[in-house]
């Protein structure tokens, strides 16, 4: 019986690389490696492909090398041969829109895609709709990078509030100053969780072990249970995350605009749907309180990066400063009013970029494609339009 096959869109990297393809080789699946992205190339073909002399197929891995954020390229690479690919993992949200997954699912292929795996939490560079209607399922591993993403927003809320980045500056140019006035310590401030899911929680939990006093808007969920179906016991299985603080004292708000007044720092956890899609533009950045913090690791196009910016570049504004680590327009296309501002912490979508995180989501998306190519999907989180 021909096995599955299954197209690495973008690895993951490092160490981990040699990780995540043991794990699909050891669920019994045929990989394709897109070279991309992978920093020894050579070093990778001559780990997984087999012989000295393979010209690209017939190893333990056969690859490929494409940029995957050209959508031509990708459905390429894909239907490669009249093959096809009956799944496709990524973990740098690569988009998969309408035209390309109609175009993995043509009439004639040997393998039309059947599953898309995500190795992250976030599913908004999926259309949905699109591929229910080809019968594609969409999974991805909530919860992989919670830890990891509370961490990243303690620093963000660290370095603004304690002005690291100035300090830092003016010592490497051998001047010696002090605070003009002396900033508050974490348990003088309030934080303000927008979206209350798992990394929301995280982060409340290590806050309130800091002594502030924290406030939530949105749904609360409790954390769940790594899910997935069993591991075979040959195949090493991802490290244990550690376990959450505690978060006994959180007191939510009956609105996001009471939220976002009674708040010194604000920090965004939701995914980017319709109804969340410009949620923090100019009125709701108006009614943050005076000398307030913004942070974003959720997904950019939750903020308003016109009005956010502009809010930075006047004095007399409410909002003093900002962290932002995901934007509208990211990778290639890069681009952002935020471009320069003194007051505006940027970094390019690192929060969940830990050992741990990475490695969690691309064992635990691997070990979801192959229960769903399996038809074994119970205990397999699968996102629906």
């Amino acid at each position: 019986m021909e096995r599955f096959r299954v197209l690495l869109v973008d690895a993951a990297p490092g160490a981990l690389l040699g990780r995540e393809l043991e794990r699909l080789l050891g669920h019994g699946l045929a990989v394709t490696l897109n070279l991309r992205r992978v920093a020894d190339r050579a070093g990778a073909r001559a780990d997984w492909g087999g012989r000295a002399d393979w010209g690209g197929r017939g190893g333990r891995v056969d690859f490929t090398d494409f940029d995957p954020f050209d959508e031509a390229a990708l459905l390429a690479e894909t239907v490669r041969d009249g093959l096809g690919h009956d799944a496709v993992k990524s973990r740098a949200g690569v988009p998969l829109r309408a035209a390309f997954l109609a175009g993995a699912t043509r009439p004639g292929l040997a393998h039309p895609l059947r599953v898309i795996g995500r190795a992250g939490a976030g599913t908004d560079h999926v259309d949905l709709a699109a591929a229910a209607r080809h019968g594609i399922a969409v999974t991805h591993t909530p919860g992989s990078n919670a830890a990891a993403v509370a961490e990243f927003a303690l620093a963000q809320l660290l370095t603004l509030t304690r002005d690291i980045r100035s300090y830092d500056e003016s010592a490497h140019r051998g001047e010696w100053r002090a605070p003009v006035a002396p900033p508050p310590e974490l348990s003088e401030l309030t934080l303000g969780i927008v979206g209350p899911g798992r990394i929301g929680l995280a982060l409340a939990g290590r806050a309130e072990a800091l002594g502030m006093e924290v406030r939530t808007y949105g749904r609360r969920r409790a954390p769940e249970a790594a899910s997935g179906p069993p591991v075979p016991e040959a195949v090493p299985g991802p490290p244990a995350p550690a376990p959450d603080p505690p978060t006994p004292n959180l007191r939510p708000a009956a609105t996001l605009s009471d939220l976002l007044a009674t708040s010194d720092v604000v920090s965004l956890h939701l995914p980017l749907t319709p109804e969340t899609r410009g949620l923090i533009g100019r009125d709701a950045l108006a009614l943050m309180r005076p000398g307030a913090i913004l942070l974003n690791t959720a997904r950019g196009g939750i903020v308003d990066e016109q009005a956010l910016a502009e809010a930075l570049r006047d004095p007399a504004h409410p909002l003093a400063a900002a962290a932002v680590d995901t934007f509208a327009h990211e990778h290639a296309a890069f681009a952002s009013p935020l471009f320069g501002l003194p007051n505006a912490l940027l970094t390019p979508h690192i929060a969940g970029m830990t050992r741990t995180a990475m490695a969690t989501a691309a064992l635990r998306c691997a070990d979801h494609i192959a229960a769903l190519l399996a038809g074994r999907p119970e205990g397999v989180p699968v996102v629906t339009a």
